[in-house]
């Protein structure tokens, strides 16, 4: 365990990337051209996901707009996440024992702080970020009622200091779900061992989601993905010399701490019975794993169908993982208000 530790505190994203991420997060670079916004055609009219945006939507930090900028229909998949998660955590969670959420190294926490907002009690959250930035973001609207927020790394938040800490007391028997968000390759590529640290936080019978960037078998497939994401998308916020400093600083960097999906499935399989792949976008997927097939099934019927066009699509979904057996079911069909 040590070794991981120092693996952590020297990796990437603590050292050579922290400075672009502490300007960013303080909006003194990479701001977008235009605030990007969700392409409403692609609800179809659902008041469920329309509801969870315009909410969602009133407290963005800088990093999200940097973000939202950068990964071509992550904005409405984080919706279309916040919808279902909501969902979920109305079956799992009541007034006299909430559901409990964990949105590990989301910047800001804009997703935690909206969930635990409609969650109406129902659902408590917990954001982690090493940025101070990220923190001042999530208080800049007072102290969210049922959320809270941990400064520092994810390796940091060990039980001993959940339970040391008032303000974190409340989780220290566990998390319902955990969604990883484009963290991990941010350290390194052992996501064995970063999956099995963060799983001791989750409930037996909880939900882990991951939203991450992997490596393709083909390294040309994984570039032309790349320059669809770069010039089909990210033009639309940055300029070319943005687009191209950024990839020289940080995603070449990061890039050699991404895994390929099989290699992703393999390290879930060491922790989970069932997995599932819940959306794609180029070379990002998000990913959900259970050792409860049942809870599995709830959070994926409580999903809307993706929202994003097909030419951006190269996975389909839902659909189950190399080792992990699952039969995932439907997605729910938009305009479902239950």
């Amino acid at each position: 365990m040590r070794d991981f530790f120092n693996e952590c505190d020297n990796a990437p994203r603590l050292n050579e990337m922290a400075e672009f991420f502490s300007a960013t997060a303080a909006g003194r670079s990479g701001v977008p051209i235009k605030v990007p916004s969700v392409d409403a055609r692609l609800f179809q009219n659902d008041v469920a996901l329309k509801t969870f945006n315009n909410v969602h939507r009133q407290i963005w930090g800088f990093f999200d707009r940097h973000f939202f900028s950068s990964i071509p229909y992550r904005l409405e998949e984080e919706i279309r996440l916040g919808d279902a998660f909501l969902r979920y955590g109305h079956i799992a969670g009541d007034d006299e024992c909430p559901a409990r959420f964990y949105i590990l190294g989301a910047a800001e926490g804009t997703l935690a702080r909206t969930l635990a907002q409609l969650g109406n009690g129902k659902i408590q959250t917990l954001s982690c970020s090493p940025n101070r930035e990220n923190e001042e973001s999530f208080f800049r609207h007072g102290p969210p009622e049922h959320a809270r927020f941990f400064l520092g790394p994810f390796h940091h938040l060990t039980w001993s200091r959940i339970v040391a800490m008032p303000a974190l007391r409340q989780f220290s028997a566990g998390f319902d779900l955990i969604l990883e968000d484009t963290t991990f390759q941010m350290y390194s590529p052992n996501r064995t061992e970063q999956i099995g640290f963060v799983k001791r936080r989750l409930k037996d019978d909880g939900i882990f989601v991951f939203f991450e960037k992997f490596r393709q078998k083909s390294q040309e497939e994984y570039l032309r993905r790349e320059m669809q994401k770069d010039y089909g998308y990210k033009a639309r916020f940055f300029s070319f010399s943005e687009i191209k400093k950024k990839n020289e600083t940080i995603l070449k960097r990061m890039n050699l701490n991404e895994t390929t999906l099989d290699e992703m499935s393999m390290s879930l399989s060491a922790y989970f019975k069932y997995g599932c792949l819940t959306w794609s976008c180029g070379n990002f997927c998000t990913l959900a794993a259970s050792n409860s097939a049942e809870n599995l099934r709830r959070l994926i019927s409580a999903m809307a169908p993706p929202c994003i066009p097909n030419e951006y699509v190269y996975e389909e979904a839902p659909a189950s993982l190399p080792g992990l057996a699952f039969e995932p079911p439907p997605f729910r069909r938009l305009g479902t208000i239950e």
